[in-house]
């Protein structure tokens, strides 16, 4: 199992654990795990309304794309440590993660 922790826009943490064989982005595993964002393109990196902010392990996380870091640049918000959980692949190397919802809610 990989085992993360979601804090939502309460500042209220929860763990959240994720079968290691399920092919499945961090926005994915969100909105099965009733976390309220929006996510209107579904996973395209075309809204970043599925914004994170990575409290712990960024160094865990492969460099984002061009069109990651294009749609970041739209955000007022956006920090050294934003994400966008459509481009974040759950794989075990980020079991351990703290993951902070930013984006827009449904």
């Amino acid at each position: 199992m990989i085992n993360i922790i979601v804090e939502d826009r309460d500042g209220e943490q929860q763990p959240v654990e994720i079968p290691e064989e399920v092919s499945l982005n961090l926005m994915e595993v969100l909105k099965a795990s009733e976390y309220n964002i929006l996510a209107t393109c579904g996973g395209m990196a075309l809204c970043a309304t599925c914004h994170v902010q990575v409290l712990e392990g960024l160094d865990l996380l492969p460099a984002p794309s061009d069109a990651e870091m294009d749609m970041l640049d739209t955000l007022p918000d956006a920090g050294f440590d934003s994400r966008l959980a459509c481009q974040i692949r759950m794989n075990e190397n980020l079991n351990g993660m703290i993951f902070r919802i930013r984006g827009d809610e449904q």
